[in-house]
């Protein structure tokens, strides 16, 4: 799922200071927010938006597509769980540092219920020009400049380095896809690989990984029958195995997951691979 403007937008925790600082630039920018949750402040308005104690509530009077969480971890699941049995299609989980079992019992609800969850540990969705859900700077033209780039990243600060070095090159991006650094997430980078081939406004794809888990040599299984040209950039080239890095997903154990081996199925795939995110506007040009 690519999130457009018509896509409705349900915060949970919108009137905590992020919640409020970020659901105030969403609605500047465009985004479709149209309720919140809190249960302690439910039956007031916030932002110009009504607040309820649950998604429940808010699916009884203000229908929703999208539910986007900035709830703190100990909190996350029960709001997962509460926007999933509401009937959302789509839960955005900003939250880390989750429970591993919380996390399971997450993606467990949103199974049952025909959810897709993006993250946890997601810096959100961008579709510039035109809406967006999260953390990310959507509102900041020098890197999210509408275009027909498609971004996937586990990495916000990554994705948004790579964005901004694409606008440079006089590109422009058309989805910015956040899946999330989490070592369990709902929606991984073969997923969203998936949606911008099949999106019409997306002309080529720029992957952002890193080290850890095998995300991305399935994503290269994937690129090897695309038609629409791929780079890619891995982070981590010069971590130790073993180590933990910044994301909890970023850790190489038992051989697996490292960069050599990400970089072989990429390249294997016919996926240009950048030694820096500066170089990934080259390749996609040359492809």
């Amino acid at each position: 799922m690519i999130l457009r403007k018509h896509h409705s937008i349900l915060v949970q925790g919108m009137t905590g200071k992020q919640g409020t600082f970020w659901t105030q630039a969403m609605i500047d920018y465009g985004a479709t927010v149209v309720a919140g949750v809190n249960p302690r402040k439910a039956g007031t308005e916030h932002l110009g938006r009504p607040i309820y104690a649950s998604a429940r509530d808010a699916a009884g009077e203000t229908p929703f597509d999208v539910a986007l969480m900035f709830v703190p971890p100990m909190g996350a699941r029960a709001a997962a769980i509460d926007a999933c049995e509401a009937g959302a299609k789509l839960v955005i989980c900003l939250t880390e540092h989750i429970p591993a079992h919380d996390v399971m019992e997450m993606h467990a609800a949103a199974k049952a219920s025909g959810t897709r969850i993006v993250g946890p540990n997601t810096a959100g969705l961008v579709t510039p020009g035109e809406t967006f859900a999260g953390i990310m700077p959507a509102f900041n033209d020098r890197v999210f400049k509408p275009g027909r780039v498609g971004v996937i990243s586990r990495s916000g600060s990554l994705g948004t380095l790579l964005c901004l070095n694409l606008v440079q090159a006089g590109m422009g991006i058309s989805v910015f896809y956040g899946v999330g650094g989490d070592p369990m997430i709902g929606t991984t980078t073969k997923d969203a690989l998936q949606f911008l081939d099949e999106d019409d406004r997306t002309d080529a794809v720029v992957i952002c990984g890193e080290i850890g888990g095998s995300a991305e040599e399935e994503a290269a299984e994937y690129a090897s029958g695309m038609n629409k040209p791929v780079a890619a950039f891995i982070a981590g080239r010069a971590s130790p195995p073993g180590k933990k890095m910044g994301h909890a997903g970023a850790i190489v154990s038992g051989g697996k997951g490292d960069y050599a081996s990400k970089r072989k199925a990429l390249e294997a795939a016919g996926v240009a691979v950048a030694d820096v995110p500066s170089q990934a506007p080259g390749l996609l040009k040359a492809a």
